[in-house]
């Protein structure tokens, strides 16, 4: 399969030379009036969102931010996506065809005034069963001059696993509820047949119900933001700055891609494991190719689509592709469909990063989205120079709990208690962020009191591991560690599979972040909580569920046992048991000897690097208590010449030279 986006060529000229005639020849309205229809577009898809959000009863919407909105042109504009709100990338990027897909298939002839369309097949529309596209068309004089369009992740879907997170699941069939294009709702009226497939196989429907009733009116409110766009401006106005907003994407990437030399370089990333078994690696393989103006990215060799749910679809891997090169090279534009139009994408069909069904199960596809990132940053780190990126924590480490409370009423905990924020990868502008999304990702982190107002759940620590981060003249973010007690019987999915190898790769000389895990620790003998502590001591009265630990200690190793995180032996607690997530650290940018002392020393303070860490990782002395009295740290200079000097030739610190 071949993924290109069709498009007219860039024009050697650039838009803003053309003159105000052609200009309005062009895109049917003045610069003025493209310039405040764009901005109009952001704000329609923000409004969306934020209405879902204040009404919102999952937690998953509520407080994690699973959702994207998007507005797509008609037919006639091929469906282009000029504006998407700062949600989910990974929804806003598949909703650049998967609103097409799914238009397509039902007709657009089919459609009326007061539709709304509904799919969350993922060969039609990426992403997994529980991120339902909702589409509605707008009409004008009868016609369909654009649709609004909102992804957002439900709770459940039916499915084998209350809540769908799983690696464990063989086939599509496992995976829950699929829905073809078809009506939700039909000239404003809920079309009976589908309310009722859907709620006849999902848990937790008095919290869906609600929720999809409040997709129902956002989309509404997207309908009426548009049509007042084109009541006060006109709908050549409207249609002219899709066009426009969707070729300045295009020009500002070619432009972007312009300053990198033509060349070739590749890259390659792993899946440690399927959800199966852990005998059979699973590898990306990526050609990354650049000639004037284009460039090819090709994943020929690659593995063959995993047997369990962990693969992706090719609108993901689309999606991922252009996240990487805006990433690189376009950090402040918007996302659009226009950031394609000189990208191919070669993609051979039935692998992990374009699975077929229903052998070719889809659930937990933003592990591959990740390792494409990764082998993408990894491929072009040497061809940008500086301007390579650290990696980030490389899994999402979603974590999902559930169970019955005493009266009988199934619960889950769904994106709440595991490693959902962690860190960045350090960059030349800067130290990274410890706490965060992974760079595939941009929900939020639910406060703690709403995960335990949600949940049978008390989180006990959420704090940053000292000597975790990447070290480098940019410090990586640093892993987050967090304990979780579990007040009842609980089962756990786990969806942690790259713990074999650093996912937060050093660049430009940075170091590599540490690696994560999972533990689990027992209550006491009489059924009290034993919370554990944050020291090393700690762990070795825990039970590892995934990472690799050494046997004695269970503390992470280079050299040690593989634990493979899917054992259905493992995955259950007792009431009192705690959970501790270990996410992966960031990568540093550039030579962390270079790095200015008195940064290290304020690490130190706020221990992100102990005093050890300090001498051993950075070659900086400081002298002090930082438990106790870290105010009183003072940085010995001379002894951190001296330790400097064999690295750098450098005897002078920062401080020294100002």
């Amino acid at each position: 399969m071949t993924l290109v986006e069709q498009a007219a060529p860039v024009e050697s000229s650039q838009i803003r030379d053309l003159d105000a005639e052609m200009f309005t020849h062009l895109y049917g309205c003045d610069r003025y009036t493209a310039t405040v229809l764009s901005n109009r577009f952001d704000y329609l898809v923000e409004h969306m969102s934020a209405r879902l959000l204040t009404g919102a009863f999952s937690p998953v919407l509520r407080d994690f931010y699973d959702l994207a909105c998007t507005i797509s042109g008609p037919t006639d504009l091929d469906y282009l996506v000029p504006a998407a709100s700062n949600g989910i990338v990974l929804m806003a990027g598949t909703a650049l065809d998967g609103v097409a897909n799914t238009v397509e298939e039902f007709g657009p002839e089919n459609l009326a005034e007061g539709d709304v369309l509904i799919s969350n097949d993922p060969y039609r529309t990426g992403n997994h069963n529980n991120d339902l596209t909702f589409i509605r068309p707008v009409f004008v004089d009868g016609r369909i001059i654009g649709f609004v369009n909102l992804n957002a992740h439900q709770l459940d879907m039916g499915g084998v696993v209350p809540g769908g997170f799983s690696a464990t699941k063989r086939n599509v069939y496992e995976n829950g509820l699929v829905i073809s294009p078809r009506l939700l709702v039909h000239k404003g009226e809920k079309v009976p047949e589908t309310w009722n497939l859907i709620f006849d196989n999902v848990r937790m429907a008095d919290i869906l119900y609600p929720d999809m009733l409040t997709i129902c009116s956002s989309l509404e409110l997207g309908e009426q933001l548009l049509l007042e766009s084109v009541e006060r401006y006109g709908l050549a106005a409207v249609h002219g700055t899709m066009r426009y907003v969707c070729d300045l994407g295009a020009e500002s990437m070619a432009t972007a891609l312009s300053v990198l030399a033509d060349g070739d370089w590749t890259g390659s990333e792993q899946i440690d494991c399927d959800g199966v078994d852990d005998t059979e690696h699973y590898s990306l393989e990526v050609a990354i190719r650049k000639r004037g103006a284009r460039i090819e990215v090709d994943f020929s060799g690659t593995s063959r689509q995993a047997r369990s749910s962990v693969n992706a679809t090719a609108w993901d891997t689309k999606t991922s592709v252009g996240i990487a090169l805006k990433y690189l090279f376009l950090p402040h534009g918007r996302f659009n469909s226009g950031l394609y139009r000189n990208v191919d994408i070669v993609l051979p069909e039935g692998t992990m990063l374009s699975a077929l069904p229903p052998d070719g199960c889809v659930f937990m596809y933003w592990e591959q989205n990740q390792i494409i990132l990764t082998a993408m940053l990894r491929a072009l780190a040497d061809a940008v120079g500086d301007a390579a990126i650290g990696g980030d924590r490389g899994s999402a480490d979603l974590h999902t709990a559930f169970g019955e409370l005493p009266d009988g009423t199934q619960w889950v905990s769904a994106l709440q208690c595991g490693g959902e924020v962690g860190p960045y990868g350090a960059n030349q502008f800067g130290d990274a962020d410890s706490q965060c999304m992974s760079y595939q990702a941009n929900g939020v982190a639910p406060p703690i009191e709403a995960i335990e107002k949600n949940a049978p759940a008390v989180v006990l620590r959420h704090e940053m591991k000292i000597d975790s981060a990447g070290p480098g003249h940019f410090r990586g973010g640093a892993a987050v560690l967090r304990d979780t007690v579990w007040k009842l019987d609980a089962g756990h999915s786990l969806t942690s599979l790259r713990y074999k190898n650093a996912a937060g790769f050093g660049a430009q000389g940075g170091k590599d972040g540490a690696r994560g895990g999972i533990w689990m620790f027992e209550p006491g003998s009489d059924g009290a909580v034993s919370a554990p502590d944050a020291d090393d001591a700690s762990y070795r009265a825990a039970t590892p569920w995934a990472g690799v630990v050494d046997p004695e200690t269970h503390l992470p190793s280079d050299d040690g046992k593989f634990v493979y995180p899917f054992s259905a032996d493992r995955n259950v607690s007792r009431a009192n048991s705690v959970i501790r997530y270990v996410t992966n650290a960031g990568g540093g940018w550039g030579d962390p000897f270079t790095r200015d002392p008195q940064k290290v020393l304020i690490d130190v303070r706020d221990q992100y690097v102990s005093v050890e860490g300090a001498a051993r990782d950075y070659g900086v002395v400081v002298i002090g208590d930082p438990e106790n009295d870290p105010e009183g740290l003072v940085l010995d200079e001379q002894a951190t010449n001296a330790l400097r000097k064999p690295h750098t030739g450098n005897t002078q610190t920062e401080g020294q030279r100002r």
